[in-house]
């Protein structure tokens, strides 16, 4: 076995390993936990290919295994995420036993609350990104549409927000079922978008190639550091608007 060319591969099964701890926490309502492990993966997400590049070892193996990882990290996870959120806000599980009230369709012995399973919608679109990604040769320097850590990042930050920074007007809205399912119709559209995303690949350090950049990692850190984890949805939405400027440019 080649080792030097198995070191970015492992990392890359260290971002699964976190994605599937994530998937645990998430199914037992323990959203702080999930996020942690996914924030962790995408660390581990973004120097895989980082050391695959420096270590000149890129491969088929590495691009397929990194989707599959991502998969489950920056996929299946805020998938499930979306999911117990709508369960939340509907007050209402999604699966109960017949002997519990429900409003919604019931199936040899369970209510079923369909609105939950709208979340899983991301976990679709993400796998559609994902598969479009790997056969598109030109998104070298740039994404088409939000890259699946982005729109995960995303969907994590609303239950740190509820858990840590509990401000009663952000917790209505973030648990109200209808704005859910607006985010899940918004994610699934941006995941797939054919608008063009500037990646953070720096192939030198010169400000003016990298003007956007630069602008966008400082604005980043000021927001992180004024709003904590309510700057997350607001950087993505720099993030993209910074994008569209750039595309005029």
């Amino acid at each position: 076995m080649n080792i030097k060319a198995f070191i970015p591969n492992f990392i890359t099964l260290l971002n699964l390993l976190c994605g599937s701890i994530a998937v645990i926490f998430a199914i037992n309502n323990h959203f702080v936990f999930a996020a942690f492990f996914v924030f962790l993966g995408i660390f581990f997400d973004f120097f895989d290919g980082l050391l695959a590049r420096k270590l000149n070892v890129q491969s088929e193996l590495g691009l397929q295994l990194d989707s599959l990882a991502d998969m489950v990290t920056s996929g299946l996870v805020p998938g499930l995420v979306l999911f117990k959120l709508l369960e939340l806000a509907s007050n209402s599980k999604a699966i109960t036993p017949i002997d519990s009230w429900s409003e919604t369709m019931e199936w040899t012995g369970y209510h079923f609350n369909l609105l939950p399973f709208i979340g899983l919608f991301v976990t679709l679109a993400s796998a559609y990104r994902l598969a479009r990604f790997n056969i598109d040769e030109d998104q070298q320097s740039y994404f088409k549409g939000l890259p699946t850590p982005a729109n995960a990042l995303l969907i994590l930050s609303l239950p740190l927000i509820l858990e840590f920074q509990n401000n009663d007007l952000i917790n209505s809205i973030i648990l109200n079922k209808w704005f859910l399912i607006a985010l899940t119709i918004l994610s699934c559209y941006i995941l797939n978008s054919p608008v063009k995303l500037f990646a953070l690949k720096f192939k030198n350090w010169s400000f003016k190639p990298n003007a956007v950049r630069y602008i966008f990692i400082i604005l980043s850190i000021v927001l992180l550091i004024v709003l904590h984890f309510a700057a997350i949805p607001v950087v993505i939405l720099l993030y993209i608007l910074l994008s569209l400027f750039n595309n005029i440019n």
